[in-house]
């Protein structure tokens, strides 16, 4: 089951100050709105996703379809075939991908309250 690029995306209180922390470190921005509440950094194959007032826990999260650089993967699994498969599995969703094709998204809990994110862009 190929689940995507990894990263986490973290629920921040001051997206500036979390930028400029995560910039010190050698992360550089490769996406998203500081303005809009949220960014993406990248160290290395390293991925993390800043997020002001969009999540209430950090958040693992995946992403069908892009590699680490967020570039299609040709031939991968769509988020509505992954859902499937882990339904099928007896996994419990906190929020359904809706039926269709394109973006979608489904939410899973692990066992220690973990929110995990299957986000699909393409």
């Amino acid at each position: 089951m190929q689940l995507g690029a990894f990263s986490v995306s973290l629920a921040v209180k001051d997206i500036a100050a979390s930028r400029a922390f995560y910039e010190a470190l050698g992360f550089t921005t490769m996406g998203g709105k500081q303005d809009a509440g949220w960014l993406i950094l990248k160290n290395g194959e390293t991925i993390i996703g800043l997020f002001q007032g969009m999540f209430e826990k950090n958040t693992l999260t995946f992403n069908p379809g892009w590699d680490s650089s967020a570039q299609l993967v040709p031939g991968f699994t769509d988020v509505r075939e992954l859902q499937r498969q882990l339904k099928g599995k007896g996994i419990t969703f906190a929020v359904e991908a809706k039926d269709g094709s394109g973006p979608a998204h489904f939410v899973v809990v692990d066992p220690d309250g973990n929110p995990v994110l299957f986000d699909q862009h393409v």
